[in-house]
């Protein structure tokens, strides 16, 4: 049942598949959504106790990272919070943790006595540097993973600092996105094997992966190493975003030579009286031609001028995207208990993927959740007795030993 009472749909292709989430930050919850999106029942492992957000947001309602799964809350450090998650693991088809290398293992949780209870479950590990190598127990965040693989010296302007591609390439593509890859990988082999097996992602090798094409251009000798001096990185003057006459900013995409005559055309300037676009050292030259004729009209003129071209898009805000009608057609973006969000992806001709709930507070579906997965009612009051879980609505207890999932990692 979801929050308001209604059915759980699992309607997506992953309908069927079980997957424990012990609750994490970034990565892990980003593949744990993925699953959820394409119909996968995941459970979340909230903290007991102490659960909170990590960065803007701070409340779990519109944490939309957490949506379409039912959490409950367990305090791992208790000495039957164990028993909870390997209660969990008997039926899963997969677990996803996000602890540094060791922990779970101190937790009684660890890879070894998952797979004891179920030896056909895939066991997906999500850290910042992998589960071995010099900086395996090093914490950092996204900015530390990707500088780490060589991504964020490629990113940014010439003659600027490298800029963070928000937390895109590390937490979000080159980790979750990656571990989820990896557990569905890993849970087609085992329905071949019948055995399960550990899945070891890193942001670093995640992010390294991303950017696959431009270390083979590094290595070709084909790539300028020194930032915003290349085809796709600021340097090429016609891919680029130019500010308009009204403050607002156009996406110019013009690699190939048709693109580049319609960009030319568009903009009313003619190719002889322009600089070789293929000469690197007049680019600059180039660059201030389109910006200052892109900065004579506004950018809704510049879009009805491009109108069947390729070459020109306005850079929508994240609000004008919730409203563009391509979007709105296309029902890119979904609201779901009043927070406006992207649809899940890609989509499917049969097994439609949808946002099955909004997020949960922790604990919110303890009883429910656990039942649902075949756990005895009385063992369940047990552990509620005794303080291993909790539901939403209860005062958390006083623990008996310090914290609950601490040591998340990264």
């Amino acid at each position: 049942m979801t929050h308001d009472g209604t059915e759980r749909s699992f309607t997506g292709p992953l309908a069927g598949l079980r997957v424990v989430e012990v609750g994490s930050i970034g990565p892990g919850p980003y593949c744990a959504m993925l699953l959820a999106d394409l119909g996968a029942d995941v459970i979340r492992v909230d903290r007991a106790q102490g659960a909170a957000l990590v960065g803007p947001n701070a409340d779990f309602r519109t944490e939309v990272l957490h949506r379409g799964r039912r959490s409950v809350a367990v305090d791992l450090k208790h000495p039957r919070g164990h028993e909870v998650v390997l209660d969990l693991v008997a039926s899963a088809d997969a677990l996803i943790e996000g602890f540094r290398p060791g922990v779970a293992e101190r937790l009684a949780i660890g890879p070894d006595v998952c797979l004891a209870a179920n030896s056909r479950l895939v066991y997906g590990r999500m850290t910042g540097y992998g589960q071995d190598g010099p900086l395996a127990q090093a914490v950092g965040h996204d900015i530390n993973y990707i500088a780490q693989s060589g991504v964020l010296s490629l990113v940014g302007r010439q003659g600027q600092p490298p800029t963070p591609p928000l937390s895109l390439v590390g937490d979000f593509g080159g980790g979750g996105a990656v571990l989820a890859l990896g557990v569905l990988a890993a849970v087609w082999e085992a329905g071949r094997s019948g055995r399960g097996q550990v899945v070891d992602a890193a942001m670093v090798d995640g992010s390294a992966l991303l950017a696959a094409a431009f270390h083979g251009f590094v290595s070709a000798g084909t790539w300028r190493t020194e930032r915003g001096t290349n085809i796709v990185d600021s340097g090429a003057p016609f891919y680029d975003a130019y500010e308009t006459a009204d403050g607002r900013w156009l996406a110019v995409g013009a690699l190939e030579p048709h693109f580049y005559a319609d960009l030319l055309d568009v903009l009313g300037l003619d190719a002889a009286g322009l600089p070789d676009r293929d000469d690197h050292t007049r680019w600059p030259e180039l660059a201030k031609v389109f910006a200052d004729t892109i900065r004579e009209r506004t950018r809704e003129e510049w879009v009805t001028r491009a109108a069947g071209r390729g070459c020109i898009s306005p850079v929508l805000d994240v609000q004008e995207a919730w409203v563009h009608p391509h979007n709105v057609a296309r029902g890119t973006f979904v609201d779901v208990a009043g927070v406006t969000q992207p649809a899940p992806q890609p989509r499917f001709s049969r097994t439609t993927a949808v946002v099955d709930g909004p997020p949960p507070v922790p604990g919110e579906h303890t009883r429910e959740a656990l039942a649902a997965w075949g756990i005895d009612p009385d063992v369940v009051r047990d552990w509620e007795r005794d303080g291993a879980i909790r539901l939403a609505d209860q005062p958390a207890p006083v623990p008996t030993q310090e914290g609950s999932l601490s040591d998340e990692a990264p």
